[in-house]
């Protein structure tokens, strides 16, 4: 039977991104760019490209969906520099998970961009200023290659700057691309071109109005057609002035993607909320952007007059209780959309009285919260901590209800024995099944997808952390789930998930199947676990799809069509991984073996520790740790992305990321106070020698070997194929040398968590996972700062500053087990014997190698000058085998912990 695939546009990197009609508008990351990036232009200038990658791991981080990269620059060899920096992020999968944009005005660096990146890519741009032969020569390019095109509205006379110059050139384009070159509409991805407004010349007065209603007229004429647009080009008259610049975007986007527009490049991180701009800026705004009462330039000199008075200034916050004189229903309803638990028990009450059932209060104004507090989520007005703190307040309200719902219960079944008659009581809300798999310790993020479902009206059956797979199918057999869940940090989960999968399907089971957690993925959803269960398998990328998700799957009229939807595009997803021919090339091991890091090891000078052994941290000062937290991964918890302290003026997010913020230090003040949490650590140093991938320690009396991967895609000719063992001198060459590692874990969080659970605080049961794991990464900071100065003492005169340590501007690395560098994690075991970390601070790990309490982190220390993080990539069949001959492990057991990291 043949498959109908809908007409999206299908984007990928490591990872798909499928545009389809309800996908919001698409944020173009634009800082690996070196004509709009200063600092970006100058790590490639001066040839550090493993740097400038940080550059592009931090626009994934900070939540581009798309990354735009850019080397047009006269000093520059664009295709040189284009080509070494994608090779370069292929071998990073953090950052090739997302499309690569290939943006520039040279056609042969747009070709180098195609020859290595992976996936389906975007080309920024082709257009017809050259003519139509030119154009049609680079679009059939394009098209060998895979790519969709951005086409200016550009042709022989120039850049369209009218509506129907727009059209004329978009339709023409379009026709050509179609019928001559053979483009699939949906791969064409028009921009008409945004040009400054407010300029004062009146000819420019209408530029944002042509480019509204052209883009409409566009999406009319060619509906499967995308629009594309700078957007930081219709403000440039006001540069200098980030609080109108900042509205005038936001204006300009809310008529823009209301007409059509679907991506663009811009400063997601600089647009205020369109609902909350000032009323006489937004007015006046609107009557620049549409020009309207603009006779003689009078809406822009309004404006600009304006825009002199306008200064970005804090808000003075003011308790407000006029909302208290409301009804009971809009009183309960401002509680739950604002989080307030001051009133809710009295409310509730007040609410039973006057209703006739304790159940129709929960039915009625409880629900009809609920419904706001989910609508303004799902439209992006409201965020996951506002959601948090709704769901405690409507668990407190329930709780003041629940006792008379039971004496209710009671009662009817009572009379029905009484009367001799059948009890049958109804169904209620769709129940959820969510659990965190066998040998998983974390369950953050599963709690904030309960949450949040919760919020929603569904039942949630959480089963918590490091439940089997039996439990979880016999629980949610008995309980009739209508949804099971999963959740999983490490990679060994995946395989759990496969397994469960697989016993679903024996079972004969028919509940729908969620993925989720940071180690999942779409492709490997349906790749490894779609396949082996045939009702339903759907990946969840965070908190905020599984609503919609779990709406679809829970209704009788959409199930069928969102089911098929998913597994069209799964199918798909799993015949292109089958049949892919990568367009990376590798090197034999034996050849990267050969292209190792070049270190003078005759000259080098190591650093002899102060002791070999181990040393024992057993109450480490949590004020000192407070200092070393990296905020960013709490804010991206809380699904709040943006780097900090920028994120706390954010014109989107600003404000309840300042309340975020200002939460969590009170907690943490009751924390380090009341002393709930306590750290411990342990380091240790040993004598060390390499041989090729192999590292050899002289723990006590005995010799442990450590075994490293090395990368093995094809690089530069001035590129190494990096191996941890590189950055320990050869054993061959006589040089005495060291290496290190730490484990450091808290403990105490249980009672805790079981008192928030016992008052229905899921905010600050959250928050306080979120900082005992900031807690856990501050003190491996803390101690790694240690090591350097004192402990091992090769960086005594260090001197970074708290942003510069976050940005790990230090000498030296400290990977994990599991992780890019050294993704084996069967490597713990030597790490936890070296280190004697269980009998020394207790902490364990679990049959998947995660570690318990999950609140901890381990890893090697390296203090070679030359040391850097790195991912290994993928590895090849090779080198699979020398590895598990030099593990001395069996080849399907290596591989089965390799899984994630073999081609």
């Amino acid at each position: 039977m043949e498959t109908f695939i809908k007409p999206y546009l299908r984007l990928s990197g490591l990872e798909p991104l499928v545009v389809r009609p309800e996908t919001n508008f698409i944020n173009v990351g634009e800082r690996t760019n070196v004509t709009g990036s200063k600092k970006f232009a100058r790590l490639i200038r001066d040839n550090q490209y493993e740097e400038a990658l940080s550059v592009a791991r931090q626009q994934v981080e900070n939540g581009a969906q798309v990354l735009d990269v850019n080397m047009d620059d006269a000093m520059l060899d664009g295709v040189h520099a284009m080509t070494t920096f994608m090779n370069l992020i292929q071998s990073e999968p953090d950052i090739a998970r997302i499309p690569i944009m290939i943006d520039s005005s040279k056609f042969e660096i747009i070709e180098a961009g195609l020859k290595c990146v992976q996936g389906r890519c975007i080309v920024n741009s082709i257009s017809m200023k050259e003519g139509e032969e030119k154009f049609i020569e680079q679009a059939f390019t394009c098209k060998a290659f895979g790519a969709a095109v951005i086409v200016m509205a550009f042709d022989e006379v120039g850049q369209a700057d009218t509506k129907q110059r727009k059209v004329e050139i978009c339709h023409r384009a379009y026709k050509i691309l179609t019928e001559q070159v053979g483009f699939a509409p949906q791969d064409i991805i028009f921009d008409p071109n945004i040009f400054a407004i407010a300029t004062g010349i009146e000819e420019h007065n209408n530029y944002a109005v042509d480019f509204i209603e052209a883009t409409r007229e566009i999406k009319q004429l060619m509906p499967l057609t995308k629009i594309s647009g700078g957007v930081s080009n219709v403000s440039f008259s006001f540069r200098g002035n980030d609080h109108v610049r900042e509205a005038i975007h936001s204006v300009f986007l809310y008529y823009a993607i209301k007409a059509g527009m679907d991506m663009g490049i811009v400063n997601a991180g600089q647009l205020v909320v369109y609902d909350e701009i000032e009323p006489t800026l937004k007015q006046l705004c609107e009557d620049v952007i549409l020009n309207h009462n603009n006779d003689n330039n009078e809406a822009t000199e309004k404006l600009i007059a304006h825009a002199e008075t306008v200064k970005a200034k804090g808000k003075v916050e003011i308790k407000d209780e006029a909302w208290r004189n409301d009804t009971v229903e809009k009183r309960l309803s401002h509680s739950l959309v604002n989080g307030i638990t001051d009133y809710i028990d009295a409310d509730t009450e007040e609410a039973r009285l006057k209703y006739p059932t304790p159940l129709e209060v929960i039915e009625g104004p409880l629900m009809d919260g609920m419904g706001i507090v989910g609508d303004l989520f799902g439209a992006g007005k409201m965020f996951l901590p506002q959601v948090v703190k709704s769901a405690r307040v409507m668990k407190k309200s329930v709780a003041v209800l629940t006792p008379y719902i039971e004496a209710e219960k009671e009662q009817r079944k009572q009379a029905h024995i009484a009367a001799g008659t059948a009890n049958s009581e109804a169904a209620g809300a769709a129940k959820i099944l969510l659990a965190t798999v066998k040998g998983d310790v974390h369950d953050i993020g599963k709690n904030i997808v309960g949450v949040v479902l919760g919020c929603n009206g569904y039942d949630i059956i959480d089963l918590g952390v490091m439940v089997p797979a039996d439990k979880i199918l016999e629980t949610a057999q008995r309980e009739n789930a209508d949804i099971i869940g999963l959740s999983g940090l490490i990679t060994p989960s995946l395989d759990e998930m496969v397994h469960i999968a697989k016993e679903m399907k024996r079972r004969g089971m028919t509940q729908p199947l969620l993925i989720g957690g940071a180690t999942t993925s779409r492709i490997h959803t349906a790749v490894k676990i779609a396949p082996e269960y045939n009702d339903g398998v759907v990946h969840v990328l965070d908190a905020s799809r599984s609503v919609t998700v779990a709406g679809s799957l829970l209704s009788k009229e959409q199930k069928p069509e969102f089911l098929n939807g998913v597994r069209e595009e799964y199918i798909k997803l799993k015949h292109g991984f089958d049949n892919k021919k990568s367009v990376k090339t590798y090197l034999a091991y034996k050849d990267a073996l050969q292209n190792k890091v070049k270190v003078d090891w005759a000259n080098h000078t190591t650093q002899t520790p102060t002791f070999t052994g181990t040393k024992v941290f057993d109450n480490f000062d949590l004020n000192t740790l407070r200092e070393f937290i990296d905020w960013k991964p709490f804010f991206i918890t809380w699904e709040m992305h943006g780097n900090f302290p920028e994120i706390l003026t954010d014109g989107v997010i600003g404000k309840e990321a300042t309340k975020l913020y200002n939460d969590a230090n009170k907690l943490l003040d009751q924390i380090i106070a009341e002393k709930w949490l306590t750290a411990k650590g342990t380091i240790g140093f040993w004598e060390a020698g390499s041989e090729d991938d192999d590292v050899e320690v002289k723990a006590g009396n005995e010799f442990v070997k450590l075994s490293f991967l090395r990368q093995q895609i094809k690089k530069a000719a001035d590129q190494p194929n990096l191996s941890l063992a590189d950055f320990i001198a050869p054993k061959s060459g006589g040089k005495k040398d060291y290496i290190g590692a730490f484990a450091v874990t808290l403990h105490g969080i249980e009672e805790h968590i079981k008192r928030f659970e016992a008052s229905l605080d899921d905010y600050n049961k959250i928050m306080l996972q979120a900082l005992a794991d900031r807690f856990a990464e501050a003190f491996a900071e803390a101690l790694h700062q240690q090591v350097r100065k004192e402990y091992w003492g090769y960086d005594k005169d260090e001197k970074l500053s708290s942003e510069e340590l976050i940005k790990e501007q230090y000498t030296g690395i400290r990977p994990a087990p599991g992780y890019p560098a050294c993704p084996d994690h069967t490597e713990k075991y030597k790490l936890f014997d070296m280190l004697k970390a269980t009998d020394t601070i207790g902490v364990q790990l679990t049959e998947s190698l995660a570690m318990y309490p999950a609140s901890s982190v381990c890893g090697w220390y390296f203090s070679n000058p030359k040391s850097q993080y790195f991912g290994v990539g993928k590895i090849q069949r090779d080198q699979l085998e020398d590895y598990a001959q030099r593990k001395n492990m069996p080849l399907d057991v290596a591989e089965r912990w390799l899984s994630p990291v073999l081609e």
